[in-house]
């Protein structure tokens, strides 16, 4: 007697909050590597989990296409369909571009963040770092993702881009609103969207030392609408991935001795701590997508055209044909899928700054707080109910009281 073919996975719930490790390797067990689910609405997709079977896929973008107008299901999406910001429609930014066009819009991302001057990137973070902490280091406790690492990488990334500090909080709640794919994700959207549009304005006018008047001398070619959706990009995978990023790596070095000797003026296990989280705890856990340009098979799997196939990251970071023997990566294997793979990979400046960010972020704690301890049971932290990136809710610890340092604001 045939067995029944295991239904497909929703791509929603709690357990991506709480056993997310656990649910790829059930769904790995039960669909192989590349397992059917469904999005909101009964969407189907497919989300590929093997680490091979993701280097395929992203390794070849005429097969697996970034055009989402390929998508055989969008006559079934309705326009308030909450994952819409997440799986563009007609959406003129990198993401979905292809070609030769892409790799022109590339090259004038990655030129103006490589004119980022790395010593003042450091700069406006440790010091944005600093007014952060000076804000809760006399309260002797805090939660230092809602507190400190939700607020930093959006304040260092308006800076280099060319936004006022003041607009940063709710540039901080449109990009969490948007990320998350709820009832708010289109308000977040169009928040970000009229942002970045009147800054391109504003710098259009008035051009000045930043990454947006530098994308608008390079950018021949391209339309305002194009190069406001890049920024638009930029900033949500430079924002929330990094906040995370941060709050993921202070978890790990709170709850696992390991790494305690970073707590007491160490440094070398940060920069390892940081890297083990990309390999087990990443942030961005799965992204949308790939779609495929024609009928093909995968993993064993008949895939046809127009099909979406999103990129399980996490699942591929801890595929166990790769990690035969389950321990835990530090060091300097950056073998990870969590920067991507293939052309349309995360830039190298674009990782770099986000390093730079991380690391400061936590040197910084580490500097002004060197008594931090988890202040709840580490069993009862939770993270955000989002199935696209992997954050803390909060991370509540405690410190000794230590007076602000003050200083005159960057």
């Amino acid at each position: 007697m045939t067995a029944p073919t295991p239904a497909p996975v929703p791509l929603s719930g709690p357990r991506f909050q709480t056993e997310p490790a656990r649910l790829y390797r059930e769904m790995r067990r039960e669909h192989g590597a590349v397992t059917p689910v469904v999005l909101d609405g009964d969407v189907p997709a497919w989300l590929v989990l093997g680490y091979r079977e993701l280097h395929q896929v992203t390794g070849d973008p005429v097969l697996f296409s970034r055009d989402s107008d390929l998508w055989n299901q969008w006559e079934r999406i309705p326009d308030d369909w909450p994952l819409l910001p997440m799986i563009g429609r007609k959406q003129p930014s990198i993401l979905y571009t292809v070609g030769e066009r892409h790799r022109d819009r590339v090259g004038m991302i990655s030129d103006a963040l490589e004119a980022v001057d790395p010593s003042e990137l450091r700069s406006y973070a440790e010091k944005f770092a600093d007014e952060l902490i000076d804000g809760i280091c006399a309260k002797g406790e805090a939660d230092i993702v809602g507190d400190y690492a939700m607020l930093l990488p959006v304040r260092v990334l308006a800076r280099l881009y060319g936004f006022a500090d003041e607009q940063g909080p709710d540039l901080v709640t449109a990009l969490n609103d948007m990320i998350d794919g709820r009832e708010r994700a289109i308000a977040g959207q169009t928040h970000l969207a009229s942002s970045m549009g009147q800054l391109l304005a504003d710098r259009k006018a008035a051009p000045a030392d930043d990454v947006v008047s530098r994308m608008l001398t390079h950018a021949t070619g391209f339309s305002d609408v194009e190069i406001a959706q890049d920024l638009m990009v930029m900033m949500a995978a430079g924002h929330q991935p990094t906040a995370d990023w941060i709050g993921n790596s202070l978890r790990l070095m709170l709850t696992d001795d390991r790494f305690a000797a970073s707590l007491f003026g160490g440094r070398n296990s940060v920069a390892e701590a940081m890297n083990e989280v990309l390999w087990e705890d990443t942030p961005t856990q799965n992204v949308a997508g790939r779609w495929a340009s024609r009928d093909t098979q995968l993993g064993g799997r008949r895939i046809r055209t127009g099909d979406l196939l999103l990129l399980g990251l996490q699942g591929a970071n801890s595929d166990p044909q790769v990690r035969t023997d389950h321990s835990a990566l530090t060091g300097g294997n950056n073998a990870h899928f969590s920067f991507g793979h293939g052309e349309h990979r995360c830039p190298f400046p674009a990782q770099e700054v986000a390093e730079v960010i991380a690391r400061t972020g936590i040197e910084v704690v580490l500097d002004r707080l060197p008594d931090i301890d988890l202040a709840v049971p580490a069993e009862s932290l939770t993270r955000r109910p989002s199935p696209w990136l992997r954050g803390l809710t909060e991370l509540p610890v405690r410190f000794s009281p230590t007076p602000a340092l003050g200083g005159t604001p960057v």
